[in-house]
């Protein structure tokens, strides 16, 4: 169907909603979840809960470490 979504992530964990009919691009994944974009949505608002990059997260955890 062309409403299906499918959400994907890259490897800084941001997460994107992507057309299922289109190729996936270059640096990004497939999570698993797919359906209408309503269903895909709420897959990321339940997973992505901290929407700093992984990079920024690490460094910060870093920084908090000592």
């Amino acid at each position: 169907m062309a409403d299906e979504h499918r959400v994907l992530v890259n490897d800084e964990e941001q997460y994107a909603l992507w057309p299922r009919h289109k190729q996936i691009p270059a640096g990004w994944r497939e999570t698993g979840c797919a359906g209408s974009r309503e269903e895909c949505l709420a897959f990321v608002e339940r997973t992505w809960t901290d929407l700093r990059p992984r990079s920024v997260r690490e460094h910060l955890a870093g920084d908090l470490a000592g």
